[in-house]
């Protein structure tokens, strides 16, 4: 019974990652694109979970960990380009 309702959760977060890949696409905005990164990364870490407990396996949590924060880094990196247009400010300045 454990197993047809992990199927079922990885079916549905599966048809989920499907639907944030369409707002991806679609948009409109770069918020909307952004917000829906993030969430595919959200996505993927539910599904590597609830794999590893499919197969009864401990080994696949550092992927989670991995995932987790390539996907926060991702949405602040992205975020700080959509606020200021660029992602590294470099002081021009003080250089000779």
């Amino acid at each position: 019974m454990l197993k047809i309702i992990m199927i079922i959760a990885l079916i549905v977060v599966a048809i989920s990652m499907l639907a944030m890949f369409v707002r991806i696409i679609k948009g409109p905005t770069l918020a909307d694109r952004i917000l829906a990164l993030d969430a595919i990364g959200l996505q993927l870490m539910a599904c590597i979970a609830l794999y590893s407990i499919f197969i009864g396996s401990e080994y696949l949590l550092v992927a989670i960990l991995l995932i987790g924060i390539l996907a926060f880094l991702g949405t602040a990196v992205f975020s700080k380009y959509m606020d200021k247009g660029k992602v590294i400010e470099r002081d021009n300045e003080h250089h000779h």
